[in-house]
C-alpha cells in the first residue's frame, strides 16, 4: 500500500477508537464531531487529494491498493456513522456495497467496525503529517506573495534533518503534485541560497526563491493599498470604541465583537507589513 493508504487505516481505525469510546460515554455531541473531523478533514480533503499521484500515474499495483483502501474506508465511515445519520448512509452503502463485494439487504444488519491497532502505522501518520506541513507551507507562500496557483515552483529545502531529508526523497511525487512543485532540492546547512520567501517546518526550512514570479513595484503597490485599507478599518473601529456613548449603550458581547475585531485587523495589518520587508529586499 501507498504512504496515502496506510495514513488514512491508521487515521481511520484511530477515528473507530475515539468514536466508539464517546458513545459509550453517551457523549453523542462529541462522537459527531470525531466523525465530521475524519470525514471532512481526512478522508475527503488530504486522502483524496494525496491519491491524485496514484490515480494519475501510479502502477497497475498502486491503482488496485488505492482503489480498495478507498472504497473499503468508504464503507466502513458508512457504518461508523449509520447510527448518528442512518438515511443518507444507508442510501450510499446501497451502491458502495457492489464494489465491495457484499452481497447483504441493508447496512442495518452489518457489524458496527472494530478498532484494529495492528493498522496504525505510527510511521505512516507522522510522515504524512510531515508531508501535509510542507505542502501547506508552500500554499500558504502561493497566497502571501500572491503567486498563482497554477504556477510551478522550485522548492529548496535547508537545514533538513535526516527524517526530513528521507521523507522529501521518498515522496517527491506527493510533493510535487500537491504542491505544484517544479523542482525540490536539498541544499547543504550552510548554504545561503537565493533570495526566497521561507518557511520553517518540523526538521526543515523551506525556501521558495521569488526572482522572477512577481512584479516587485506592483507587488509592492498592492500590499500599500492592503495597509491603507485595513488602517481604515482599524481607525474607524478605535473611533468606536472611544466613543463613550456607544461603550455605555452597546452589549458586551457586540464590544467584545469589536475588540475581537480590531486585533484581526491589527495581526493582518502586521503579516502585510511583513511581506512587504520581504519583498522589499528582494
Amino acid at each position: 500500500l501507498s504512504l496515502a493508504d496506510r495514513w488514512i487505516l491508521a487515521e481511520f481505525n484511530q477515528t473507530i477508537k475515539a468514536y466508539r469510546e464517546a458513545l459509550d460515554s453517551f457523549r453523542f455531541d462529541i462522537a459527531a464531531g470525531i466523525l465530521y473531523e475524519f470525514t471532512w478533514n481526512q478522508f475527503c480533503d488530504w486522502y483524496l487529494e494525496l491519491t491524485k499521484p496514484v490515480m494519475n500515474g501510479g502502477t497497475e499495483a498502486e491503482l488496485r491498493g488505492t482503489r480498495h483502501t478507498l472504497v473499503t474506508v468508504l464503507e466502513g465511515l458508512l457504518r461508523l456513522a449509520h447510527p448518528i445519520i442512518p438515511f443518507i448512509t444507508e442510501t450510499i452503502w446501497q451502491r458502495v456495497k457492489v464494489l465491495c463485494g457484499i452481497t447483504a439487504d441493508t447496512i442495518m444488519l452489518q457489524p458496527f467496525p472494530q478498532y484494529d491497532a495492528s493498522q496504525v502505522d505510527e510511521a505512516a501518520l507522522a510522515d504524512t503529517e510531515w508531508l501535509k506541513q510542507a505542502i501547506v507551507a508552500v500554499r500558504n507562500i502561493r497566497a502571501e506573495m500572491n503567486i498563482a496557483p497554477g504556477k510551478p515552483l522550485e522548492l529548496l529545502l535547508r537545514g533538513c534533518s535526516a527524517d526530513a531529508e528521507r521523507r522529501v526523497n521518498e515522496n517527491r511525487g506527493f510533493l510535487q503534485t500537491l504542491a505544484r512543485l517544479e523542482s525540490i532540492t536539498v541544499l547543504p546547512a550552510d548554504d545561503k541560497g537565493p533570495v526566497s520567501v521561507t518557511k520553517i517546518i518540523d526538521g526543515a526550512e523551506l525556501l521558495i526563491p521569488m526572482a522572477g514570479l512577481i512584479n516587485k513595484e506592483d507587488e509592492l503597490a498592492r500590499l500599500a493599498k492592503e495597509v491603507a485599507k485595513i488602517e481604515g478599518e482599524i481607525s474607524r473601529i478605535e473611533n468606536k470604541l472611544a466613543n463613550e456613548g456607544f461603550v455605555a449603550r452597546a452589549p458586551e458581547a457586540v464590544i467584545a465583537k469589536e475588540r475581537e475585531k480590531l486585533e484581526g485587523y491589527a495581526e493582518a495589518k502586521a503579516k502585510l507589513i511583513e511581506q512587504q520587508a520581504v519583498i522589499a529586499a528582494l
